[in-house]
C-alpha cells in the first residue's frame, strides 16, 4: 500500500475504528454495519486510489482474497470459542488494508496495540469520574476484553505508519 492510499483510507478507518471501539466497550458487540462499512471503504475508496495514489490494482484484488482467508480462519476460531464472532468479522474486514505488509511487523503492531488497549481499558475503568460517566458500559464488568479496541488501534496505527513510510 502506498502512503497516498493510506492517507485516503485513514479518515474512514479512523471513524469506523472509533465506532467499533465505542460499541465494543459499551455493548461488547461489534456491529455488522461497522464491518460492512469498512468493507465498503475497501470496495469504493481503495479503487479510487488506484488512479490517484498509485495503489496497484492487483493489491486491491489480493485484499479480497486476504479477507476471505481471514474470515475463514476467524469462523473456525469462533467455532472453537477462541474469538468472538464480531472480532472475527471485523478482522476479515480489516485484512485488505494489510495486503503486502510484513506479517511479522503486523503481528508486532497488533501485540503492542493489544497490550496498550488492555492496559488503558483496565486503568480507565478504575478512574471514578470516568467510570461514573460510563457506568452502563458492559466491558467494565464483562469477563471478556473488548478486542475491537485493539483491532481498531492496529488498523489505524498501521495506516499512520504506512503514511510515515514504515511499511
Amino acid at each position: 500500500m502506498t502512503a497516498g492510499t493510506a492517507v485516503a483510507l485513514l479518515p474512514f478507518a479512523l471513524a469506523i475504528g472509533i465506532w467499533v471501539s465505542w460499541s465494543d466497550m459499551k455493548f461488547m458487540k461489534i456491529p455488522n454495519n461497522a464491518v460492512i462499512a469498512l468493507l465498503l471503504v475497501w470496495l469504493l475508496v481503495a479503487p479510487l486510489t488506484i488512479l490517484i495514489a498509485g495503489l496497484p490494482a492487483m493489491d486491491w484484488l489480493w485484499g479480497w482474497a486476504l479477507a476471505a482467508v481471514v474470515l475463514t480462519v476467524g469462523f473456525v476460531s469462533n467455532a472453537l470459542r477462541l474469538v468472538g464472532a464480531g472480532d472475527a468479522k471485523f478482522a476479515a474486514a480489516m485484512a485488505p488494508f494489510f495486503v503486502g505488509s510484513d506479517l511479522r511487523i503486523v503481528m508486532a503492531l497488533f501485540a503492542a496495540c493489544l497490550l496498550g488497549a488492555f492496559t488503558a481499558h483496565r486503568v480507565v475503568r478504575l478512574i471514578g469520574p470516568f467510570r461514573s460517566a460510563t457506568a452502563d458500559w458492559a466491558s467494565w464488568t464483562h469477563k471478556d476484553f473488548p478486542m475491537g479496541l485493539a483491532l481498531s488501534g492496529t488498523l489505524v496505527f498501521h495506516l499512520l505508519l504506512t503514511i510515515q513510510g514504515a511499511f
